[in-house]
């Protein structure tokens, strides 16, 4: 069954239809890449809504809905809500801005917009990957992987973090990805701290740790791995530090399932990093959900209440230590969950490997 014919399925009484806008939403529904257009699903029926540009291409994709299209959108939109008697219409809370509630608003006169309720249905669809989509994933991971592969005989003393970063993308998008996940994060030496850092011109140096947060991306779906490399021999408390990350990583992946409060999928690795020590260099959550969005739900974080992992949902298993000025070490696999465990979908060895 299509996403979209399982949001139908579910809009709650009271609602006549739900208006998709945002792009990640509409991707998900459509199957779709487009810059304009919405979709319009009723109790029985499910439109795309796009113009000229992309009008031909969405009638051969889009799947499990009727394209629609539009000269102007404001009178289509009108139209149609006359046609199907809709005085209540779901929207997104999120993924529409001030300015597009505005202007929707005043495409339809006199038809209630309720927030509050989209979002969660929509949420709901997407923390559980079909066959089809974890496919994609699949595919997606094994590029990122390709990827791994070719960049480490180019990592040398010499190279900049930039060259790096650029020479990683091209390698997956010459294998056939849609594009990158996000911008990749390379980092060396003293900036290895940053977990979020941005490759510059930094030159990589013997003694270094080179940390890669990179993914791709096939018709939509993401994929998300990091791994850290050394440059040349390390020390033995870079050596320490990052046994401690993998071990880390490996005690979350043993215990995540079906059920398991995120909460404490993020606790079994947060407490071997704090039993070492390090406790306080590990400011972020363990891992989270990557679908249509490179983040999305569920979270393993601390701050995650009762929320629980359901089968069908892929998380990342990402644990970190950061010594500030110094170096860091971060360790990132995809598990997809199942009733009994999960199924790490990241091939890449981790065991430390010095080039």
């Amino acid at each position: 069954m299509w996403p979209v014919q399982r949001l139908m399925e579910q809009l709650p009484a009271g609602a006549d239809a739900a208006l998709v806008v945002s792009t990640h939403n509409r991707r998900y529904l459509t199957g779709f890449p487009s810059s304009a257009g919405v979709v319009l699903v009723t109790r029985d029926s499910a439109l795309f809504l796009t113009d000229f540009r992309y009008i031909e291409a969405a009638r051969r994709v889009v799947k499990g809905m009727e394209c629609v299209e539009y000269d102007s959108l404001s009178q289509t939109l009108s139209s149609l809500a006359g046609q199907h008697n809709l005085r209540c219409i779901l929207t997104e809370d999120e993924g529409m801005s001030v300015a597009e509630y505005g202007r929707v608003s005043r495409m339809l006169p006199g038809v209630e917009l309720r927030g509050g309720v989209l979002d969660g249905l929509l949420g709901t669809l997407r923390l559980v990957k079909s066959p089809e989509e974890l496919a994609k994933i699949r595919q997606a991971q094994a590029l990122t992987e390709y990827g791994f592969d070719h960049i480490l005989p180019f990592i040398r003393p010499g190279r900049t973090e930039r060259e790096v970063a650029l020479e990683l993308e091209f390698l997956i998008r010459r294998q056939g990805a849609e594009g990158v996940a996000f911008d990749f994060i390379v980092v060396s030496g003293a900036n290895s701290s940053l977990p979020h850092g941005v490759p510059g011109d930094k030159v990589i140096e013997n003694g270094d740790f080179v940390t890669m947060d990179f993914g791709a991306r096939v018709d939509g779906w993401h994929s998300d791995m990091t791994r850290t490399v050394s440059v040349g021999g390390c020390s033995q408390e870079q050596r320490r530090v990052y046994d401690t990350v993998l071990k880390a990583q490996l005690a979350a992946l043993s215990v995540l399932r079906a059920g398991l409060r995120c909460t404490d999928g993020d606790a079994a690795a947060r407490s071997v990093i704090e039993q070492a020590g390090y406790g306080a260099y590990f400011g972020h959550a363990t891992g989270h959900g990557v679908g249509v969005e490179i983040h999305e739900e569920p979270r393993l974080s601390p701050r995650s209440g009762e929320e629980t992992l359901c089968a069908g949902s892929v998380v990342t298993v990402e644990p970190g230590i950061y010594l500030p000025g110094r170096f860091g070490v971060r360790i990132e696999d995809m598990a997809s969950i199942t009733e009994n465990g999960c199924e790490n979908l990241t091939k890449s060895p981790k065991e430390l490997i010095v080039l």
